[in-house]
């Protein structure tokens, strides 16, 4: 199958998306196609190795899991069957802690937290376009890391929003609203 080109005239579902190269990322936001390359640079590879580590570490003979890019999140409509679905996003970490959810293929459904590394190629997109899918698919927890700034915003759902986030600079120890006895090190 051609490789998708960036196209607000076309709409993809997993059906198209299952095809495509494995050695090229993609994300599908509502149809449209986001081609996830060039890879992350090294500082942003360092943070999601430390992150998915302490987190992996703390996560050790508990019901929840860690993964790391590239992992697919299928996140459907309510009416969309699973071969439909037309948004699935690889953030750069996700905690997954109901196994139902899970398979071969990824995550189907919210995950419980979520973490983005902003990239140049990806800022407006998880700041913007992912903030409001998160919150629409109704995660839990949304943490977006800014390496440049040494920032973390933290956005926890309350109900069916998430408000203002709360804002950490790398001198905290932020926890997550699931696992408050695991404090990350930023």
């Amino acid at each position: 199958m051609p490789i998708p080109e960036k196209s607000y005239h076309d709409y993809f579902t997993y059906t198209q998306y299952k095809n495509w190269p494995d050695n090229e990322r993609w994300e599908l936001v509502e149809g449209q196609a986001f081609d996830m390359s060039p890879a992350p640079g090294m500082t942003h590879q360092n943070i999601s190795l430390e992150l998915s580590r302490q987190i992996a570490n703390y996560l050790q003979g508990k019901p929840c899991k860690v993964f790391t890019a590239p992992f697919d999140v299928f996140l459907p409509s309510p009416d969309e069957k699973e071969e439909n679905t037309s948004t699935i996003l690889q953030p750069d970490i996700t905690i997954i802690c109901d196994a139902a959810k899970l398979s071969e293929k990824g995550c189907t459904g919210a995950p419980d937290i979520v973490i983005e590394i902003l990239s140049p190629s990806s800022a407006s997109r998880d700041l913007i376009t992912k903030l409001d899918l998160y919150e629409k698919h109704r995660i839990k927890e949304y943490w977006i890391i800014h390496p440049g700034d040494k920032i973390v915003w933290k956005y926890v759902l309350n109900k069916d929003t998430f408000g203002k986030p709360l804002i950490f600079d790398h001198t905290f120890k932020p926890s997550f609203t699931l696992f408050q006895n695991l404090q990350i090190d930023l």
